[in-house]
């Protein structure tokens, strides 16, 4: 008779084999079966407050909207999903914003107090972490910091819904879905009306501004941070090009698109300067990965849209809740143009030397996230009669996981929804880790052809 245990070993083992040799492709998977999970529970009808079930696709993209923590809806997540639906969703977003692989390795810790070889290999793929001794200790402290900064942003934000008229049970169950919203970028809200009534609200923007932004910045800068606070110098170059790059970025965006819609009447124009002063901070979060927006963004000129859309494509910091080609990505690329310019031969930032291979890889990752976007917003301009500007605004918030939208995504085929969600969970995954998964084999040659350098433009 055959031991019920052996069944279970053998999955071990196979998981063991697929992770060993390409933690990536395990990532896909594990990703993937958390949002047929999602999509299945959405499916249920007490998950909608109507009668009946909601229809697979709108099950399937807000599933994959929420652990792909994106925030772009076919529906109302206030007036069309149950509490059991939302709270689906949430948990949903919780497990997409600390990474599917590095949840993986919490439970496997609190099972065995121990973290294998296997899972520090997962969880490295899903942190960047490169010293797999470390592993152990940063799954833990990603965990904390995670449950430290939401539960700061419950208790910043529960005595506002307490205001506003909510029962304790009330308010406390919008300030947790708000706060895990805010901390994972998710842009999903629960809210009557959303968040256009609180426009001018400082005790509501004021959280989803730091809180979207230190999300956005990447367990691995806030670790970094928090172990050497006294010593800035001593801070690695991926800390002090994220900070950088990702502070230039959000407030240069936020004064760029404040200066764009400080008179334009259907936006900023109408409001008072307090809540044109708060809703322009917060152009450079949510434009970020956040997602979240008191203003209408169909109502934006369309010179807010592209400068929008750049932001989103770079999104926010590495192995964060934030999606895009990453900011570190972004400043290797710009560091290379400026050495090339200047004629130095290397490239160097804070002191520090950039590798060669960090710049082929942020290519790489510049030019497969472009290829995505492409080809995404011609699929669309297949399926519909929507204008390129909107249709490419709505393919690169998808990509970027941000969540913002001119209002098409509702309005979409049923076609255009499946390409979104493929679009977000690329998004979310990583384009390097969608490439690594998909690849057939890796090629180590032992002999390197003779080298020549072509004309360049």
């Amino acid at each position: 008779m055959m031991s019920p245990l052996r069944p279970t070993r053998r999955l071990r083992d196979a998981v063991d084999h697929v992770a060993k040799r390409s933690p990536a492709r395990l990532v896909l998977v594990v990703f993937a079966s958390i949002i047929a999970v999602i999509t299945v529970l959405l499916s249920v009808p007490a998950a909608t407050l109507g009668p009946g079930r909601a229809p697979f696709v709108d099950a399937l993209f807000t599933a994959v909207s929420a652990v792909c923590v994106t925030g772009l809806t076919t529906v109302s997540t206030a007036a069309y999903w149950s509490p059991f639906g939302q709270a689906v969703i949430l948990v949903g977003v919780k497990v997409g914003g600390l990474g599917v692989m590095t949840l993986a390795s919490v439970l496997a810790l609190a099972v065995s107090r121990r973290i294998g070889l296997t899972h520090r290999l997962l969880v490295a793929s899903e942190t960047k972490e490169t010293r797999l001794g470390e592993v152990g200790t940063l799954v833990r402290a990603v965990l904390i910091t995670s449950v430290v900064v939401e539960v700061v942003l419950i208790c910043a934000l529960l005595p506002r819904f307490l205001a506003m008229g909510h029962s304790p049970g009330g308010a406390l169950w919008q300030a947790v879905f708000m706060s895990l919203s805010i901390f994972n970028n998710a842009g999903f809200v629960i809210l009557d009306g959303g968040l256009a009534p609180h426009v001018g609200d400082w005790a509501m923007g004021l959280p989803i501004i730091i809180g979207g932004a230190v999300g956005a910045l990447g367990f691995p800068v806030l670790l970094n941070v928090a172990d050497r606070w006294r010593r800035p110098r001593a801070w690695s170059l991926h800390t002090k090009l994220t900070l950088a790059t990702y502070g230039l970025l959000a407030l240069g965006g936020a004064a760029v698109l404040g200066a764009l819609e400080w008179a334009n009447p259907a936006t900023l124009g109408r409001l008072s300067l307090s809540e044109r002063l708060l809703t322009t901070l917060m152009f450079g979060v949510n434009s970020r990965s956040s997602g979240l927006s008191t203003i209408d963004v169909a109502e934006l000129r369309e010179a807010s849209w592209l400068v929008q859309d750049a932001l989103m494509f770079v999104g926010g910091g590495s192995a964060s809740t934030a999606g895009g080609i990453k900011v570190t990505t972004f400043a290797v690329l710009v560091l290379a143009i400026v050495a090339e310019a200047r004629g130095d031969r290397d490239i160097e930032a804070f002191g520090m030397r950039v590798r060669t291979s960090g710049v082929r890889l942020a290519v790489a990752v510049a030019f497969l996230g472009a290829t995505l976007v492409g080809g995404a917003a011609l699929a669309l301009l297949l399926l519909t009669d929507q204008h390129l500007d909107v249709v490419l605004f709505e393919v690169i918030s998808a990509f970027g996981t941000v969540g913002l939208s001119t209002g098409i995504t509702a309005e979409l085929p049923d076609g255009g929804k499946y390409v979104l969600s493929a679009l977000m969970f690329a998004g979310r995954t990583g384009t390097m880790t969608l490439a690594a998964a998909l690849a057939l084999r890796q090629r180590r040659r032992l002999i390197r052809m003779p080298a020549q350098r072509p004309i360049i433009g």
